[in-house]
């Protein structure tokens, strides 16, 4: 069985983690995705109405590509963590549709001890997800509460 997460001290500065996992977005995920959420756009619902907007075809919420990205960093990034502190900077550099398939890969920006907490350290990252076509579409930073290996009682 492989590691699911790293401790604080397996993380290295400059680092680019490109994460194993992939997501191809369906139908069904961003109807769902809407629903749940609340958010009725007929962009993201509605094909008919995207007929005579921008793209032409259904937009994938922009909440649930951000959210699943997070989901496929988890086992590289947070998979030990006590918690993501923030998430900054998000930028979607680039629309999802349908059908389109989501990878994605994350730079250790920057490493510290906590001031609060001494078993644990916060690494700062910055994820970047690409579709199918190694287009940039989604961009987004975080700091991530990490327990050192051995202290975390």
């Amino acid at each position: 069985m492989s590691q699911f997460g790293r401790y604080y001290e397996e993380f290295t500065v400059g680092e680019v983690i490109k994460h194993d996992k992939t997501k191809t977005i369906l139908e069904s995920d961003n109807n769902l995705f809407s629903l749940l959420t609340m958010n009725h756009h007929p962009v993201h619902l509605d094909k008919e109405y995207c007929k005579g907007q921008r793209y032409k075809q259904i937009l994938v919420v922009g909440t649930l590509v951000f959210s699943l990205v997070v989901g496929l960093t988890v086992s590289d990034i947070s998979g030990k963590a006590i918690a993501n502190l923030d998430y900054e900077k998000v930028t979607h550099n680039k629309p999802v549709f349908i059908g389109d398939t989501l990878h994605a890969e994350t730079k250790i920006l920057d490493k510290r001890e906590s001031n609060s907490k001494n078993d644990c350290g916060i690494i700062y990252v910055e994820t970047k997800a690409y579709n199918q076509k190694g287009e940039e579409v989604l961009t987004f930073r975080r700091h991530v509460l990490i327990p050192k290996r051995g202290l975390l009682k």
